[in-house]
């Protein structure tokens, strides 16, 4: 927040005091959630430092710290972000976050749904490790082939880069997928039959949606760059829908979910 505020991306980061206190208010908000969240997912970019730079060791242990807090019957679900990896990953630094925080690309299971969790900087510039862009891809390509065999309720992705921001066509931009990329990474999911998507990268809600493939981007619980509030979004899904909505952290500490959310859950039981 410092380093956005600063207009210093590279000397800004050396304080985070006030994204500690956003991120214990956050897991003090999921604790509190009744019923009880599947799991904790964060879409990427779980510190600033990026790979090589100075306070980046110190931010892991300091996000660590706060998430241990996190109830121990609500898993975490990571994913892989530019500042986690770097804008042009290599072998290395995937390595190196694969060691801290577990696999960049992986998928499971929870009640009939099957979760995918990519990594999106393989699709952002794989130049320096063409091979494991390669390796996600035929890995994804069979994960769909069994989710399609397996007649799953819904196919959900999580990834940090959104395939785009609002609509499928709009024009290349730092916070999208490039064009032709995207064009057929969403042919491919549609043809999968993927419901949703959802990204981070953005700081920012926005969303949009092709050929009934929801793309959902959300804000962070750390920097703003538009008008959000500091929050999280909740997700409820029932065999028919996929609902969500983006609270802020003091909304979703004070109040939890609304009550037509939680009467939805209900009927599922």
């Amino acid at each position: 927040m410092k380093a956005w505020a600063i207009g210093d991306c590279d000397n800004g980061g050396d304080e985070w005091g006030e994204e500690i206190k956003l991120t214990e208010q956050a897991v003090q908000a999921i604790n509190k959630l009744n019923p009880k969240p599947k799991f904790f997912v964060l879409c990427g970019d779980l510190i600033h430092g990026m790979p090589g730079t100075q306070w980046r060791k110190d931010q892991e242990q300091d996000l660590k710290h706060v998430l241990k807090n996190t109830d121990q019957d609500i898993p975490l679900v990571f994913v892989s972000g530019n500042h986690d990896i770097g804008n042009t990953p290599t072998s290395e630094t995937i390595d190196s976050y694969c060691k801290n925080w577990g696999d960049d690309y992986f998928s499971f299971w929870v009640g009939g749904v099957f979760f995918l969790v990519l990594n999106s900087q393989l699709y952002f510039d794989s130049s320096k490790c063409p091979e494991l862009k390669q390796a996600q891809d035929v890995w994804l390509n069979g994960q769909l082939a069994v989710a399609e065999k397996r007649k799953c309720k819904h196919i959900i992705v999580f990834q940090h880069i959104p395939l785009f921001l609002r609509k499928p066509d709009e024009e290349n931009d730092y916070f999208n997928l490039e064009k032709s990329v995207r064009q057929e990474i969403m042919e491919k999911f549609h043809k999968a039959g993927v419901k949703a998507v959802f990204s981070g990268h953005y700081h920012r809600n926005a969303g949009g949606s092709y050929r009934g493939l929801e793309m959902v981007v959300s804000s962070a619980i750390g920097c703003q760059l538009g008008e959000d509030q500091h929050g999280l979004r909740v997700v409820v899904v029932t065999a028919e829908k996929i609902v969500h909505r983006y609270y802020s952290l003091n909304e979703l500490s004070s109040q939890g979910i609304d009550k037509d959310l939680v009467d939805m859950l209900a009927k599922q039981n």
